[in-house]
């Protein structure tokens, strides 16, 4: 029986190199001197800091640019709230999104019973994803329908097997 898995996965690595590459644009460039903006990378999110609101808009318009380049999706990034920091500043923090929650799942399973394909069957495995069925082009149906919406998640589809 054909399966294949909807993962919902960040390449860590790529968007290591895009905010080492942010911060090197942030320091070199002269719109941003003096203005004590910074980009810093955690575990699961991203930082940014700066002296006002309209230099952090431009951080992170710097930040999508280097994602864009590295074919990153921005639905990876979940920006929070803009807080005041000390000295005027302002700061914001970009959680990474990473794999399926179990609302998001329930979503993703209501959308592929809906599509009334005869023999596709999904269960939530983890966080990800698993869809069977008897038909390989009925699976490639699925993807096709699932690439044409938007859940607010990337997706992947990965193991496709006969």
């Amino acid at each position: 029986m054909p399966t294949f898995d909807v993962v919902s996965e960040v390449d860590m690595q790529e968007v290591r190199n895009a905010v080492d590459q942010a911060a090197r644009e942030v320091a070199q460039r002269f719109d941003f001197k003096d203005t004590g903006s910074s980009v810093e990378l955690g575990d699961d999110q991203i930082r940014m800091q700066s002296g006002s609101e309209d230099r952090l808009n431009a951080l992170r318009v710097v930040i999508e640019e280097k994602f864009a380049k590295r074919k990153l999706s921005m639905k990876v990034l979940d920006y929070g709230t803009i807080e005041p920091a000390s000295g005027g500043a302002v700061r914001q923090i970009a959680k990474l999104q990473a794999g399926i929650s179990t609302d998001k799942a329930k979503d993703l399973n209501k959308f592929i019973k809906a599509l009334g394909l005869k023999g596709i069957q999904s269960s939530t495995q983890g966080d990800q994803l698993r869809v069977s069925g008897k038909k390989r082009d009925d699976l490639q149906g699925v993807i096709a329908a699932l690439k044409e919406n938007d859940f607010g998640i990337p997706l992947q589809y990965v193991n496709f097997r006969d």
